[in-house]
């Protein structure tokens, strides 16, 4: 692979983990914290995003496709990326090996909820709604899998918006980066409340 051609699809990559799939994920783990209200709120929740027009266009150009490059070309990068300790120290490198270990996990966690969830409803097997996910998170074991594939996903959002200000030279400084790491450390920390918050919900 010639270096421009990568270093074009490593900024498509990092774009793409933040917007749309970022963004994806924080509405996604909002319209799950609906649980914590009640069933008929998470029902409501869950019903109004799928009356939403254009739903499979949606869910196709704006979710899948962009998740399956940034997940595939991800494990590329997982496989072929070296550490950096002289330019980023121990702490960055421990948080780019951990980037790397929740991204593959994430590839396997996906697959699985979007198996237990959007496929059964495919098939017509079952509605996404509050009993769903009750049934789902009545294994103790597959709550600690839903709560480790939470925290995983928020740790991998938040670090890698700390990457992608790096990467895209809007943080240099390091001042800058070290205040990049304060904010993202605060959004991992916002973001996994509100989503473990929501999994024990349906407990």
């Amino acid at each position: 692979m010639s270096k421009d051609r990568e270093f074009y699809l490593r900024r498509l990559h990092s774009l793409l983990g933040i917007i749309p799939v970022g963004l994806f994920l924080t509405q996604h783990l909002i319209i799950n914290h609906f649980a914590t209200k009640g069933a008929e709120a998470f029902n409501g929740a869950t019903h109004f995003m799928e009356s939403l027009p254009f739903l499979i266009f949606l869910e196709i150009f704006v979710i899948y496709l962009p998740l399956m490059f940034h997940a595939f070309y991800g494990i590329y990068i997982a496989f072929t990326a070296k550490n950096n300790p002289k330019n980023f120290g121990t702490l960055r490198n421990y948080l780019f090996i951990l980037q790397r270990f929740t991204g593959i996990f994430l590839v396997v966690f996906i697959a699985w909820h979007v198996f237990e969830t959007r496929f059964q409803v495919a098939i017509g097997a079952k509605e996404v709604n509050f009993n769903m996910m009750v049934d789902i998170l009545s294994n103790p074991w597959m709550l600690g899998f839903y709560i480790v594939g939470v925290i995983s996903a928020t740790f991998h959002l938040a670090n890698g918006i700390w990457s992608f200000l790096v990467s895209w030279g809007i943080t240099q400084s390091p001042k800058s980066q070290q205040v990049a790491t304060y904010v993202t450390l605060a959004i991992f920390l916002a973001l996994s409340v509100v989503g473990v918050q929501a999994l024990l919900a349906f407990v």
